[in-house]
C-alpha cells in the first residue's frame, strides 16, 4: 500500500507566530459561535491513489482549562477498500483537539500514538479547520470575490519517527470567499495552498534541489521500505473548498484536491546519495467531509 500521508499539514507553528496579536473585538462573517455540550459528527471519504477510505469523526464542544472552546473528536467507523478496519485501543481512546477560536492557533497532534491509517483523516480535518480558522483570523473576508494572500513558507512535517522519517512541505495560502448565499445563510470558501516562491522543505541530498516542476521543489517524503529508504521530492498544491454556516460558524462540508508530481529514488543510506534511478511519482488526493446530522 502506498503511503498514506501525502496532504500538506497546516504550518500550525508558523501560523502561531505570525498572528499572535490580539484578535479583533468585532466578530467576523465566519466567525464561531460555539455553544458548551453541543455535539458534531462529520463523516469524511477519501481516495489517495488507489486506496480508498471513509470513517467518522464524532465531537463534542467544550472548554478547556483556560475557558476556550474547543472541539474534541474521537475517530471511529474505518473502512479501508471495503474492510472495515479494527483500530486499537490507542487510537480508540485518541482525542484530537480542535478550535476555531481565533485565540487558539492550530496546533498538530502526536501522530505517533495512532494507527498509521488514521494519520491522513486527522491531519486533513486539521486542515480544514486550519483553514477556516485563518480566513477568520485575518477577517479580510465579508463579502463575495473578498480574497488575501497569506505568505508563511515555514515548513510543516507530518513525519512520525518510524514508517515517514521525513515529510515536510511548505506553503502560501491564497484564500477567497467565492459566494454568500442569504437565504441558506452559507458561505462558500475557497483556500488555494500554493507554494511559496522559497519553499523552506529540508532536501538532504543535491539530487533533490532540481525543479521537478515549473516552481521549486515544495514537497519532500522519505519513508522506510524493506530495509531501504525511498526518498521523493517534488511540487505540492492543492484546493480547499468548504461551505460555512454564516449563523454559527460551522463547517458544513468541505472537500480537498491534492495532487502531488514527484520523482522519487530507492536509496541505501541515510544521506541519500547512494540511490537508484530516478523514477516519476503522480499522487492523486481528494477528500470529502459532510456533517452526518
Amino acid at each position: 500500500m502506498i503511503v498514506k500521508r501525502f496532504v500538506v499539514l497546516l504550518i500550525a507553528s508558523g501560523l502561531a507566530r505570525i498572528f499572535a496579536q490580539d484578535v479583533s473585538p468585532n466578530p467576523g462573517l465566519l466567525t464561531r459561535r460555539y455553544q458548551e455540550g453541543e455535539r458534531l459528527t462529520y463523516k469524511m471519504k477519501a481516495t489517495n491513489n488507489n486506496w480508498h477510505y471513509d470513517l467518522r469523526a464524532t465531537g463534542l464542544v467544550r472548554r478547556d482549562s483556560t475557558g476556550k472552546y474547543l472541539e474534541e473528536y474521537a475517530w471511529s467507523s474505518l473502512i479501508s477498500n471495503g474492510a472495515a478496519v479494527i483500530l486499537p485501543p490507542a487510537s480508540i481512546s485518541f482525542r484530537q483537539m480542535l478550535s476555531l477560536d481565533p485565540d487558539k492557533p492550530p496546533s498538530i497532534p502526536d501522530l505517533s500514538v495512532v494507527h498509521p491509517m488514521l494519520v491522513g483523516p486527522i491531519t486533513d480535518l486539521l486542515t480544514f479547520y486550519a483553514d477556516l480558522w485563518l480566513a477568520t483570523k485575518v477577517g479580510k473576508l465579508t463579502r463575495a470575490g473578498d480574497h488575501f494572500y497569506q505568505k508563511v513558507g515555514v515548513p510543516a512535517s507530518w513525519a512520525d519517527g518510524d514508517n515517514v522519517v521525513l515529510g515536510e512541505d511548505s506553503i502560501d495560502f491564497d484564500i477567497t470567499l467565492t459566494s454568500i448565499d442569504e437565504s441558506a445563510k452559507i458561505a462558500t470558501l475557497l483556500v488555494q495552498h500554493v507554494p511559496p516562491e522559497q519553499p523552506q522543505v529540508r532536501l538532504p541530498a543535491t539530487w533533490m534541489r532540481d525543479p521537478v516542476a515549473d516552481t521549486p521543489n515544495n514537497w519532500v517524503q522519505v519513508t522506510r521500505k524493506d530495509g531501504r529508504l525511498v526518498a521523493a521530492v517534488g511540487k505540492e498544491t492543492f484546493d480547499v473548498r468548504m461551505e460555512v454556516s454564516i449563523v454559527d460558524g460551522k463547517i458544513l462540508s468541505g472537500t480537498i484536491e491534492n495532487p502531488v508530481r514527484a520523482k522519487e529514488r530507492t536509496c541505501q543510506d541515510a544521506a541519500l546519495t547512494k540511490c537508484g534511478d530516478s523514477r516519476p511519482l503522480q499522487i492523486l488526493r481528494n477528500i470529502e467531509i459532510s456533517r452526518d446530522r
